[in-house]
């Protein structure tokens, strides 16, 4: 079902200083900025390997991840894992009776599409499943 890790969201208060504490301890020099004013949130994307970082942080309290930062302060807020077809995926996860947040997919980045599995059914990790759709 997951093929590979997609890449690691980590929910962040100050995207800029979390950005250049990346690039001073690890050296993780290309990020991609983000805006999505839609979603009340900025993203700042770096390809690791095959993988990839996403620092997310809101742009007010409407963003979905507002209350989890609150909460818990920053750190990992989801998994993301690659699947060859989210629809197909999500049929099957429905089937096996796996608590979802999406019943279907919505666009993400890159012009990808995603959906969230509830962290409850991923012993409290949300995980995020991403189909990276063909040009």
């Amino acid at each position: 079902m997951f093929h590979e890790i997609d890449h690691i969201g980590m929910a962040v208060t100050d995207l800029e200083s979390a950005i250049a504490s990346y690039r001073a301890q690890f050296d993780v020099a290309d990020w991609q900025i983000v805006e999505l004013p839609e979603r009340h949130m900025r993203v700042a994307y770096a390809r690791i390997g095959g993988s990839a970082i996403e620092l997310i942080t809101p742009t007010g309290p409407a963003a979905a991840f507002s209350r989890f930062l609150a909460e818990r302060g920053p750190g990992m807020h989801h998994i993301a894992y690659r699947v060859h077809d989210l629809d197909a995926t999500l049929a099957t996860l429905r089937q096996r009776g796996v608590r979802l947040i999406d019943d279907i997919g919505r666009p993400g980045l890159h012009g990808t599409r995603v959906a969230f599995i509830h962290p409850m059914a991923v012993a409290g990790v949300l995980t995020e499943l991403v189909e990276h759709v063909a040009p």
